[in-house]
């Protein structure tokens, strides 16, 4: 079970390095083009008359304030997870159909050795929720103590939608706390504009510094919360069908084993993802 978890911790650890790894390099592409085009704008000949400026990406992430430098950890802790939750979160990874064919044979020849040993062989969520119930296997009473492998593949699985919805939740942290930063940038920027009020400063180029950093911090944290959200539901909703169809699975296995289903009346239930 360590040398599982720990499979789960590096991986985590992989793609949350991707992520950074990625966050990385569009921060330096953005340093970059900010310098040459400032490189650009000092070569050119200033223009007569009050132009129109024109801000950079860069320029209005600064004029954002100390809050953006927050609302771009959120935005890398996004992709690492989503990143992760798209290489994990499937019919693939959780519940192989080629597992559930070879164990099919298995469970009606009541080879419960052979079935345990490629559970064992083949660490997913549907082996790992089929292995608990083969443990509880009896031939010696009534249909090869059913209850009790039922029992035991419902907590197991449990246990495991648990440890799928647990990086799942991440992306609705992150689509809670984004707009909730944006607004604390907003009521700081607010502040910022009345104070300029305050000291009798009322001119347009005063209040500009305060709403601007209001509205960017409101924008940058929808932009970060609204693929967070969307992100969310769809995982979500991924593994709760996974769940679902693992569920299906293993009793149908479990029947089959204990006698009440034979195969010549039904045949195994697998969805394809």
């Amino acid at each position: 079970m360590k040398g599982h978890l720990n499979g789960w911790t590096g991986m985590v650890w992989k793609y949350g390095l991707i992520g950074g790894a990625a966050a990385m390099l569009a921060w330096t592409s953005m340093v970059c083009a900010e310098e040459e085009a400032a490189l650009r704008a000092s070569e050119e000949p200033a223009a007569g008359g009050g132009g129109v400026v024109k801000k950079s990406l860069l320029d209005v992430y600064r004029e954002g304030g100390w809050m953006m430098h927050v609302l771009s950890l959120c935005s890398a802790g996004t992709i690492a997870v989503a990143t992760y939750c798209f290489s994990q979160v499937s019919n693939r990874r959780m519940a192989p159909v080629g597992l559930m064919d070879s164990l099919t044979g298995m469970m009606q020849r009541r080879d419960v050795t052979n079935a345990y040993e490629l559970c064992r062989s083949q660490p997913c969520s549907f082996s790992t929720v089929l292995t608990s119930a083969l443990l509880k296997v009896d031939f010696e009473r009534d249909r090869a103590n059913k209850g009790s492998m039922e029992q035991a593949a419902c907590e197991t699985l449990e246990q495991e939608e648990t440890r799928q919805m647990l990086w799942v939740n991440y992306l609705n942290t992150f689509a809670t706390l984004a707009p909730m930063i944006g607004l604390l940038g907003t009521v700081v920027g607010m502040i910022e504009a009345f104070d300029m009020l305050q000291q009798k400063k009322s001119r347009p180029e005063d209040l500009a510094g305060g709403i601007g950093k209001a509205m960017i911090t409101t924008a940058g944290g929808l932009l970060v919360g609204i693929p967070a959200m969307f992100f969310y539901f769809f995982f979500r909703n991924r593994v709760m069908a996974i769940v679902a169809s693992i569920q299906r699975q293993a009793t149908f296995l479990i029947d089959v084993l204990s006698g009440e289903v034979r195969l010549a009346e039904a045949a195994p239930v697998s969805e394809d993802q």
